[in-house]
């Protein structure tokens, strides 16, 4: 069959693109920050509002329920677009972090509300988890595909990392004396840090809210790709193609197995290396680390992917093998009385951190993997599907946390064990390009 090299005038790109990219990744930000507010403070918040081991799981498990309407969201985004899915998810946002600033002296009333504010937040996941392909296809040529799907994916991570930060250095910990833990100075002190905290995310994700009603077009005047420009399937056959198509159930394995037990298990970081003897400090400083290297090294990545095309799950083999490594080094070293490894904080930080880094930086490419696997069915529905099974599987070990919150030994096996499966499965899975097919070489 003849062929042609797609011209330049296929396609056109606008420099406000980087401007939606932004406002779609501060978002992405201001989610993950949100849902991550309690885990590296849970010694702190279970003195200030009575929260219990049971509490703050659930408060990480309100991430993966908001998950179970994904494939609404991904409908919306089908058939309305970017700027009605993204206003009705900041909209959410804020309605629920205004709900954990309701001041109510009754502390069971004010749990509740808490917990509620973190469900709303929860329901704004599958937007900014899911839609970046989608963006990035809208609006971005095809060698800067991968680029900015990894910006808009990876952010909301870096407000996951950004919680353990903020938290721990604004409020203080009670690892303290028995007599300090239990004086009502201490309590309230505690208890207002933690409100500030609550408003200032508040008036965050306010000023992104806005900020998007002011200015968020669904898409360009003018496609930039052959791709972005092409028919996709409708939702039902899009779900036929994708439950039917062997190869993408393998990578969907691959990504939802891991990403969900890793997900799960930095929610809960801070609860782990308790029994360690880590304070609520370093644990807060191994998570952040760790979620920041893997964002750097994501996008590097993508960059990478975006010069050299082709080489995805090459890419993922080797993330995939540094993750199993790095998280049997972590359990190893936590079961030190039997191996005999030691356990010191810089053997801590060094394997989360590299875990994060391998794990996180993943997550782009396994977006464009998906993408490319299954194309025409849309960027948003396969995405859907692929988070929705990891937010599965979070949900799974989080409610086994929820009924078993002092029992983490078997929660640390899961990681590597997890990360083994995933890179068994991409070596057998045989990749296909067929989207950048599309836009590289055009039938004549």
């Amino acid at each position: 069959v003849p062929v042609r090299r797609l011209a330049p005038a296929a396609g056109r790109v606008y420099g406000r693109r980087w401007l939606v990219l932004l406002l779609f990744s501060v978002l992405g930000f201001a989610q993950g920050l949100v849902w991550n507010t309690w885990g590296p403070i849970q010694n702190s918040a279970r003195l200030a509002f009575g929260f219990s081991g049971w509490d703050i799981a659930l408060l990480v498990f309100w991430g993966p329920i908001g998950f179970a309407p994904c494939f609404l969201f991904m409908w919306l985004m089908d058939k309305k677009g970017l700027r009605v899915t993204v206003l009705l998810t900041s909209s959410l946002m804020v309605l629920g972090a205004g709900l954990r600033c309701v001041p109510v002296s009754d502390l069971e009333i004010r749990k509740k509300l808490i917990h509620g504010g973190q469900l709303l937040n929860g329901l704004a996941g599958p937007t900014v988890m899911n839609a970046a392909p989608f963006l990035s296809t809208t609006w971005f040529s095809p060698d800067e595909r991968a680029t900015a799907t990894a910006i808009a994916s990876l952010l909301s991570y870096l407000g996951a990392a950004g919680a353990f930060l903020v938290g721990p250095l604004v409020v203080p910990s009670p690892n303290g004396s028995l007599h300090q833990l239990g004086s009502g100075s201490n309590m309230e002190h505690i208890k207002d840090r933690i409100e500030a905290v609550l408003y200032a995310e508040f008036g965050m994700v306010s000023l992104i809210f806005s900020a998007a009603l002011a200015y968020f077009p669904s898409r360009p005047p003018f496609p930039p790709s052959v791709a972005a420009a092409s028919q996709r399937l409708s939702y039902r056959r899009s779900f036929c193609r994708l439950l039917s198509n062997f190869r993408f159930l393998m990578i969907a394995l691959a990504y939802a197995i891991p990403l969900g037990v890793f997900s799960g298990w930095s929610g809960v970081l801070d609860l782990i290396l308790t029994p360690v003897h880590v304070s609520q400090v370093d644990a807060g400083w191994i998570g952040f680390w760790s979620i920041v290297g893997g964002c750097v090294v994501g996008i590097a990545m993508a960059r990478f992917a975006d010069f050299i095309r082709g080489m995805l799950k090459f890419i993922l083999l080797l993330l995939l093998s540094g993750a199993t490594l790095a998280s049997t080094w972590f359990t190893l070293t936590c079961l030190n009385s039997v191996t005999h490894l030691p356990l010191t904080t810089a053997t801590l930080y060094t394997s989360c951190i590299l875990l994060g880094i391998f794990l996180n930086s993943s997550v782009p490419i396994f977006f464009e993997l998906f993408v490319e696997t299954v194309y025409p069915v849309p960027e948003g529905i396969t995405c859907g599907v692929v988070t929705f099974l990891s937010n599965v599987f979070m949900g799974v070990l989080l409610f086994f946390l929820t009924f078993y919150h002092t029992e983490f030994s078997w929660f640390n096996w899961c990681l590597p064990g997890s990360c083994l499966l995933s890179l068994l499965l991409i070596l057998c899975f045989r990749e296909s390009y067929d989207r950048l097919y599309l836009d590289v070489v055009v039938s004549v």
